[in-house]
């Protein structure tokens, strides 16, 4: 079984690709590469990437655009490899949802540096994919700036740990918590509950956002791990 991490290289630059794909497969990476959007964004969804290598300037679908398809569903890490260097560009990478830049032409001691610092740090995250989320035709609105969620326009009041746990959840998309997970993650490691506390924050967070929380939509219950977010 191959463990290794996968990086996606997505550059319509046949040249860059070469290089930098050996460079990172001696450093043991696995690595699959696109020199377009198009078929980047299928390999993406369809193989477990652990870092996207993303140029903006690709042939038909842009990087930019690229960026935000996949954030609609993954906070994979994202570095956005540019030859736009104006401060405008790169807040707007940023906006879109890119993790980090690394300007072209580039070194690959300092692009392995920038690799391993956004995996260390995408491991501890809770970085929102975007500003804010709408689900349900504007059923349920999440605005990560100003902390606020709305269920049919209308403020949910959850407690603190309620919002940790949800928020835990809204940020990784599709993927399922354990208990153990959420009370690490959202609760901390001082927290002196039963990990079957979870169980009841679940179900109180449920009565609130779910329009028939006997069927939930948004907070999923995957049977002998935990939970997971399924808002689409």
């Amino acid at each position: 079984m191959n463990d290794k991490p996968m990086i996606l290289i997505i550059d319509d630059e046949a040249k860059i690709i070469e290089i930098v794909k050996a460079f990172l497969e001696t450093k043991g990476f696995k690595v699959l590469f696109a020199e377009t959007g198009e078929i980047g964004f299928e390999l993406f969804k369809k193989n477990s990437i652990a870092l996207v290598l993303l140029d903006l300037m690709l042939p038909g679908i842009s990087g930019e655009e690229l960026c935000i398809k996949m954030r609609q569903t993954s906070r994979v890490p994202i570095i956005m490899l540019t030859a736009k260097v104006t401060e405008a560009d790169l807040v707007n990478g940023f906006d879109y949802g890119a993790d980090d830049y690394i300007t072209k032409p580039f070194g690959l001691k300092e692009l392995y540096v920038r690799i391993e610092a956004v995996l260390r740090r995408s491991k501890s995250d809770l970085v929102p994919l975007f500003q804010k989320s709408k689900f349900g035709d504007n059923d349920l609105v999440i605005d990560f700036e100003n902390r606020m969620v709305m269920k049919k326009l209308q403020p949910v009041n959850f407690t603190p740990n309620e919002y940790k746990i949800f928020m835990s959840l809204i940020k990784f998309p599709n993927k399922t918590f354990t208990r153990d997970e959420l009370i690490q993650i959202a609760l901390g490691q001082d927290f002196e509950g039963f990990d079957r506390a979870v169980d009841s924050h679940i179900k109180n967070i449920r009565q609130k956002i779910e329009t028939d929380p006997k069927n939930p939509v948004y907070i999923i219950t995957v049977h002998g791990i935990g939970y997971k977010f399924g808002g689409q």
